[in-house]
């Protein structure tokens, strides 16, 4: 059973998620509280095992109160934030501070938006249940899994480009590069591959599952902690070594070759893989326009997008990575991309910065 704390100064939006939570089996709400003081008044009698926590609250914000449980009370948390430019930064303050999802919430129309998302909502509490807390590094303690839009089927990557026929791997050139997939955990992941790499390492592309307006404060974030010029990608970015491009919030990238040199699209398109940007997609353009010229890696993530992916990148010749069970904060999208038989080489984040740069010292 998964006891929830649902915390949010919104009497709507608490007896909605409410009504939401206890619906489905082996969920309980155990209490909900306008703000943090009461909520901790209720938590003292009986601890959560999830929280679900909006931001902006009187008496005590979400991110102080976030910074006080993950100091005392470690608890896989879900913020329920607005969805705009303002709310993206205060909600990647409380992603720092160790919460685990993101569940974004409009300003209008909220009570019909929490019902119509009501699976992708309860998805984010089962989700964070599972979560390893501990892998989450006190230097890098971003970990959000944004709720995927609700979608009627899953579709593959043949929904934004064709796959390729046989075997396409390229012709080996200067231009080589590293494409990054995650989801859940993966901004803590991100955050510390970035912060262990020189300024002279291989181009990267990254897809991080998160909403709109997110991603870009992600990637200013990312460039002023690491060595690399990091930044959200827009279409004609170029992958230069010493630069990383994230993928944006609510959009597709694809990987284009020109001449010698690697380039990037960013597209609409529908949900792939249940995500928006979609890891399938970018490996897929990855597989298609680069094969041998790049490396693969799949970080810590739920679900099995990326999988499919790494799988084409593989047979065009690129070599792949997945990280480990041990270092990740949910081991599912490696864990899928390994039973597709897309992986290489499986080894702890830890490992994995080195490899990025082309030294040895993996293990199978």
């Amino acid at each position: 059973m998964i006891r929830v704390m649902v915390i949010d100064d919104s009497a709507v939006v608490r007896s909605v998620l409410q009504e939401i939570l206890q619906k489905h089996h082996g969920i309980e709400v155990m209490g909900t509280a306008p703000d943090p003081i009461f909520a901790l008044q209720k938590m003292e009698r009986s601890w959560p095992d999830v929280i679900v926590l909006d931001v902006e609250m009187p008496r005590m914000d979400g991110i102080t109160f976030l910074r006080k449980i993950m100091a005392e009370h470690p608890t896989p948390t879900v913020i329920c934030s607005s969805l705009t430019e303002a709310g993206a930064e205060t909600t990647l303050q409380a992603l720092e501070a160790g919460a685990v999802s993101i569940i974004t919430k409009p300003s209008t129309g909220l009570t019909e938006f929490l019902r119509d998302y009501e699976d992708e909502f309860i998805s984010a509490v089962r989700e964070a249940s599972l979560a390893k807390l501990g892998n989450i590094r006190p230097a890098a303690r971003k970990a959000p899994l944004p709720a995927s839009p609700k979608v009627a089927e899953k579709l593959s990557a043949d929904a934004i480009l064709p796959p390729a026929t046989g075997r396409t791997a390229m012709v080996r050139t200067t231009d080589q590069f590293v494409a990054i997939g995650t989801s859940t955990g993966g901004t803590q992941a991100l955050e510390y591959l970035f912060t262990n790499l020189p300024a002279t390492a291989p181009g990267i592309v990254v897809v991080q599952h998160m909403p709109p307006m997110y991603t870009k404060s992600f990637a200013n974030r990312l460039n002023q902690l690491s060595k690399l010029s990091i930044k959200e990608a827009e279409t004609g970015d170029r992958i230069l070594p010493g630069h990383a491009l994230i993928a944006p919030g609510g959009k597709h990238m694809l990987v284009r070759r020109n001449g010698a040199q690697y380039d990037v699209e960013i597209v609409d398109g529908p949900l792939v893989s249940r995500h928006r940007p979609s890891v399938d997609v970018l490996f897929r353009s990855v597989a298609k326009s680069a094969g041998a010229n790049a490396l693969g890696i799949i970080l810590t993530g739920m679900g099995d997008d990326g999988a499919r992916g790494m799988k084409e990148m593989f047979d065009a010749g690129a070599r792949t990575v997945a990280q480990d069970e041990a270092s990740c904060v949910v081991f599912g999208m490696p864990k899928e991309a390994i039973k597709h038989g897309g992986v290489h080489e499986i080894m702890g984040l830890d490992e994995i910065p080195a490899r990025l740069l082309g030294r040895n010292g993996s293990r199978q």
